[in-house]
């Protein structure tokens, strides 16, 4: 029997359309910066969202807007810092609360980082895990298979967990539900161009690509 045929004597039985193929849309959460908010629809559960960028391009005070929004929900976060670059006292300025965090060092491997990852996704009760790879070398990170990635994403999948990973280029590719490449525009400083100087703001752009669409909102992000 073809498949249209089997399909509408399906329907008929059940007396409505038969659409076991679609997937209902993931809840989203805020990330705290309105203008990407407003462009994404914000951050959504159960996927992998991946921020990439050079230094400097406001990746990591995305990734601290995400979980100060996080904690501030009284979700618990856990961060799994692939290069030991995590700072909290950065991280408590930005509105981070520190007593919902936890913080994993996974001792400058990428691999290691990685599997905790899955650990702590198939282990349940975080509202965010979030993999900080900004400070591992891109060859490193590109070792990282495409099915490792496919894990990652199936594991958070029909769970509330929001998975996020920070790196300086795209590596988790089609894996992704919504990727946010940041793009350092300018950088505001403070002093004379003569002597020491202190970097006050950057601003930003965000380009998202999410269910098809393209699109680059601006934010700031401040010095801390």
């Amino acid at each position: 029997m073809p498949a249209v045929a089997l399909k509408q004597q399906f329907e008929s039985l059940l007396g409505g359309p038969l659409d076991w193929q679609s997937r209902p849309l993931p809840e989203c959460v805020s990330c705290g910066i309105p203008a990407v908010d407003a462009a994404t629809g914000g951050i959504p559960r159960g996927c992998l969202t991946e921020i990439f960028g050079p230094a400097s391009s406001g990746r990591t005070s995305l990734l601290l807007s995400i979980l100060a929004q996080t904690t501030d929900r009284d979700e618990v976060c856990a961060l799994i810092d692939a290069e030991d670059a995590f700072d909290p006292t950065s991280a408590a300025a930005a509105g981070v609360r520190l007593d919902r965090l936890l913080w994993v060092r996974s001792a400058n491997n990428a691999e290691h980082a990685l599997k905790a990852a899955d650990l702590l996704i198939h282990g349940g009760g975080f509202g965010l895990v979030a993999l900080d790879l900004g400070d591992t070398p891109p060859a490193i990170a590109r070792r990282i298979s495409l099915t490792s990635w496919f894990r990652l994403r199936r594991a958070v999948e029909n769970t509330p967990t929001v998975l996020v990973s920070v790196a300086r280029q795209s590596n988790a590719k089609t894996c992704a539900a919504l990727q946010l490449e940041c793009v350092r525009e300018q950088a505001a400083w403070s002093g004379s161009l003569h002597s020491s100087r202190l970097l006050r703001s950057i601003r930003a752009r965000a380009t998202s690509t999410h269910r098809s669409k393209t699109c680059s909102p601006v934010f700031t992000a401040t010095a801390l």
